[in-house]
């Protein structure tokens, strides 16, 4: 009876909110979005009030340019994207719903170019468009809505109750959250890919970034306890993907995209 209802509340879940990312991979959406959206302008305002934002007008323009370059190619729905540089000695960037991306001034230290910060924002603004947020925040509803109906059917004291909930914590941790989390940042890459290239940037040099992150960032944790593929892991698979954000890049050569951000 019990592992009925979880199969029938799970299966009722997926028919609710399934949809499909553009490299065509499932995906889980519940949230409204533009719920996402007001939560993500909240939030990063929240983040400009608490942390410094860089006031040299040539470091803003070159990131601004950079983005711009990206968000034009991405066929994007979002009228005014913002990109904010903040003084943090970190080599990351972030994206929230709504078209907010935010990079650290010590990012810039590690993308060596335009290119390789275009394979970041491009990264970034596919963590937008592919709703990974609210894919993220479905996957983690949905895993607390399956633990409450645990919960609420099975006596916590008793050995069912107690296995069933070891089981669910165990995956929730392991088996739901992270790898799916591998997963979008795996598909960010590639369809970032794909946009630094239609906008003129070489995506060979998103390769390069990474060898760059892996002689800055000392040891990783084992993937599969990580929420992030390894270096060497988005190094190979950019590599497989080279082959179509070549063919793309040189469409955009021949189209005249060719970005001069300094």
């Amino acid at each position: 009876m019990l592992k009925k209802f979880i199969v029938t509340f799970a299966f009722a879940i997926i028919l609710i909110g399934c949809a499909t990312s553009s490299l065509g991979r499932k995906q889980l959406l519940l949230m409204p979005a533009e719920q996402l959206d007001t939560m993500g302008a909240e939030a990063f305002n929240n983040i400009k009030k608490e942390t410094p934002v860089e006031t040299e007008e040539s470091v803003k323009n070159y990131v601004t340019c950079v983005a711009n370059a990206i968000t034009q190619v991405s066929n994007s729905t979002i009228e005014q994207w913002e990109v904010v540089v903040f003084q943090d000695d970190s080599a990351n960037a972030f994206a929230l719903p709504g078209g907010k991306v935010g990079v650290h001034t010590g990012l810039l230290k590690v993308a060596e170019n335009q290119h390789q910060l275009a394979a970041v924002v491009g990264h970034e603004v596919a963590h937008v468009l592919e709703n990974h947020s609210n894919e993220r925040v479905s996957q983690e509803l949905a895993v607390e809505q399956s633990m409450a109906a645990v919960q609420s059917l099975s006596s916590p004291g008793s050995a069912l109750g107690q296995t069933v909930m070891g089981l669910l914590g165990a995956g929730a941790q392991y088996g739901v959250i992270l790898p799916y989390s591998r997963k979008h940042e795996s598909e960010a890459d590639e369809v970032g890919l794909y946009f630094m290239a239609r906008a003129g940037f070489d995506p060979k040099e998103s390769v390069n970034l990474w060898r760059n992150m892996s002689q800055g960032n000392g040891e990783q944790p084992p993937e599969f306890m990580s929420t992030h593929p390894s270096h060497e892991t988005r190094m190979a698979r950019l590599n497989q993907a080279m082959k179509r954000a070549m063919s793309l890049y040189k469409e955009a050569q021949a189209n005249g995209k060719n970005p001069r951000c300094g």
